[in-house]
């Protein structure tokens, strides 16, 4: 291209090169003038690949602060709202306590955001096996019958119920406790369905928990 060929380039369309140019510069401007702000943001705490005979105990850390840095325009509720911290738990095997330590690489952060801190940088998680027993059922009465009546036996069908959760809560359970059944006036014998009931809330039942009672009531013999 020759000298004059050139300078013809550069004068041809004009204001369609400045134009150019002058949307260049705003868009310069733009991104390296935006400022960088801090915002701390509750997230929550996510748990996976847990074995299937482990159970995480209930004191298990449910969020945590993050400390983040980014553009004001990323820093906005819809940006941060898909953020969470993903705990891989496939390096557990064992019953116990172990600490896992935040970082980025359990942290599902948007492009352009800078994690500073993690409140509480550490987690100590507490993990027990799985259990599963049978319990009897535990008939609570309430009231008493007429006068000359009396109580003389009560089943519960079934009698015994299966329970589960974590093996050091599982074991202390004795039995089921059924809610009252009331006999306050009754002369004959009499049948209800009624639920029963675990102290421990981290043990469940894994059959129906309502069971069938039978009471059955007598007249006083005198001796």
């Amino acid at each position: 291209m020759t000298p004059r060929t050139l300078g013809r380039a550069l004068i041809r369309h004009p204001w369609w090169k400045l134009a150019s140019l002058a949307l260049a510069v705003l868009l310069w401007v733009a991104l390296l003038g935006e400022p960088e702000l801090v915002t701390i943001q509750s997230v929550p705490v996510l748990y996976r690949n847990l074995s299937s005979n482990l159970l995480l105990l209930s004191d298990a850390t449910a969020s945590v602060q993050l400390e983040l840095r980014g553009p004001s325009r990323k820093l906005t509720r819809d940006g941060l709202a898909e953020i969470a911290v993903m705990l891989d738990l496939s390096g557990v095997t064992a019953p116990g306590e172990q600490t896992f330590t935040l970082s980025r690489t359990e942290l599902t952060l948007p492009d352009g955001i800078t994690l500073l801190r993690a409140v509480p940088s550490q987690l100590r998680l507490r993990f027990d096996r799985t259990m599963t027993k049978e319990v009897p059922i535990d008939v609570r009465i309430t009231g008493t019958p007429a006068d000359g009546f009396r109580v003389s036996s009560n089943t519960a069908s079934p009698d015994r119920l299966t329970v589960s959760g974590p093996e050091s809560r599982v074991k202390s359970i004795q039995s089921a406790e059924t809610d009252p059944v009331d006999v306050s006036g009754l002369t004959d014998s009499t049948v209800a369905r009624v639920n029963t009931f675990v102290a421990d809330p981290r043990v469940q039942f894994e059959s129906p928990s309502v069971v069938t009672i039978t009471i059955a009531v007598e007249r006083n013999i005198p001796k």
